[in-house]
């Protein structure tokens, strides 16, 4: 672990090493595009930064919209030491160390660190608990970077101890901005090329980028290299090129593992559509491209979580024995594991029932809150407690022929409510087929029960 190196203080080594991308970071609040939302006046973090407040964030975002260049414009506007970690690589002594440097920091420099976390969604838990301590008592100031759902991807802990904010794609006018800038840019950009870009490219590449500020300077950087100087000694990028150029950089964003975010839609959309051909075709390409093969388990899972659910539990089974098959195979075998289960997600039958019954059970527990429990459902482990009717009137269902109670298992107050609507497919159909009998059963138990 090291403090990260001050990319403000050191502007000769970036224009040397560099690219665009980078050289064109902005080295102050106000030549961020974007994020208006955020950082216009009278917006939260404007205000946070302006009365010195700054708590942790989560900043969340596709890629290329800002959040590294963010963290360290926080950093730089409220003085605090910069340092970086990839959750992807840390480990638990780096975290302890990075820790006893910032209170070294604040006890003898007065100086807070600010520790940015890139892709912070993989962090384990053993990673979270080791530095949440120290970010709850000051110690830190966390800023994580994630391109994942926080709500799914980090655990309850973190999130109470750090607001999210969601960054949005940047705009065609931002990114068209940001290039004119680039491209006129003599100091930092590309304006000792002369270059000469004309409206129609300039559209092409913006619109292609898809919000992605650090694609959009990579396409103009490698255009504008790439077009040869005319008599004039000026290089000029029309619309076809443009187009050319951005279409021959597609599968290289994909190997870098940058820009996957339109390709693992297309596979979780092909998968939820039950289209095996381009599910197999979306997986695939993700790994010629070079995707982190465990990356893409990890989305099989979800999808057999969020699109299939109980109308085939054995989606979810088969996704996880293709990670184990991955892990115990390696390459290039494991792979054939990966797309066999893409296969199965594919054909399986489909439900959403329980990414929905989650919904309603969550909106229901915020909207109720800590309703109590049933008498007739607490354990009573004490004579007090059976004294007080702690269990009494419970009902075991084993002690019944069809095993039916009559008795509700929710908290009074919503007794009567429904979450979970099993899909009229695969095991769901089968589910549903079962409360039904249930919920007659247990009628004509309560009818027989009032009449005695």
């Amino acid at each position: 672990m090291s403090e990260a190196p001050d990319l403000f203080s050191n502007p000769d080594l970036v224009k040397k090493t560099a690219p665009l991308a980078e050289r064109m970071r902005p080295q102050k609040l106000e030549d961020l595009v974007g994020q208006e939302h955020l950082l216009g006046p009278g917006k939260f973090l404007r205000a946070a930064l302006e009365s010195d407040q700054l708590d942790s964030l989560i900043l969340w975002g596709p890629p290329g919209t800002g959040k590294t260049t963010l963290a360290r414009l926080i950093a730089k506007k409220t003085g605090a030491r910069f340092v970086t970690v990839s959750a992807v690589s840390a480990g638990i002594k780096e975290i302890k160390d990075i820790v006893e440097e910032a209170k070294d920091q604040l006890r003898f420099n007065g100086r807070r660190t600010l520790l940015f976390v890139d892709e912070v969604h993989r962090f384990n838990k053993t990673q979270q608990d080791a530095f949440l301590p120290h970010v709850e008592d000051g110690t830190l100031i966390l800023i994580g970077a994630t391109t994942e759902n926080p709500s799914f991807e980090l655990n309850a802990a973190l999130l109470s101890r750090a607001r999210v904010l969601q960054l949005k794609s940047l705009e065609t006018a931002d990114i068209k901005a940001l290039l004119l800038r680039a491209l006129n840019d003599v100091e930092d950009g590309l304006g000792s090329y002369q270059a000469i870009l004309d409206e129609e490219a300039l559209e092409v590449i913006a619109s292609l980028a898809g919000g992605d500020a650090r694609r959009a300077l990579g396409l103009l950087e490698q255009g504008v290299k790439l077009a040869p100087p005319g008599p004039d000694g000026k290089r000029r990028l029309n619309a076809a090129a443009a187009l050319d150029l951005a279409q021959k950089r597609v599968l290289l964003y994909d190997k870098s593992g940058d820009q996957h975010y339109d390709i693992i839609s297309a596979l979780h959309k092909s998968v939820r559509s039950s289209d095996p051909h381009a599910a197999a075709y979306w997986a695939t390409r993700m790994l010629a491209a070079g995707e982190e093969p465990l990356y893409l388990c990890r989305r099989l899972v979800r999808m057999a979580i969020e699109d299939i659910g109980n109308a085939d539990p054995m989606a979810l089974q088969t996704a996880l024995a293709a990670k184990e098959a991955y892990d115990f195979l390696g390459s290039p075998e494991g792979e054939l594991a990966i797309i066999q289960a893409a296969l199965y997600l594919a054909c399986a039958p489909k439900s959403n029932a329980t990414e929905k019954a989650y919904g309603e059970t969550r909106a229901e527990v915020e909207a109720s809150g800590p309703l109590a429990v049933p008498m007739h459902l607490r354990n009573a482990p004490t004579r007090l407690m059976k004294q007080l009717d702690y269990g009494k009137g419970y009902q075991y269902a084993h002690d019944d022929p069809d095993a039916v109670v009559t008795h509700s298992h929710l908290p009074d107050a919503i007794k009567d409510k429904k979450f979970y609507f099993p899909a009229p497919r695969g095991k769901e159909k089968e589910f549903s087929e079962t409360l039904d009998w249930l919920e007659k059963k247990r009628k004509e138990k309560e009818g027989k029960s009032s009449q005695q």
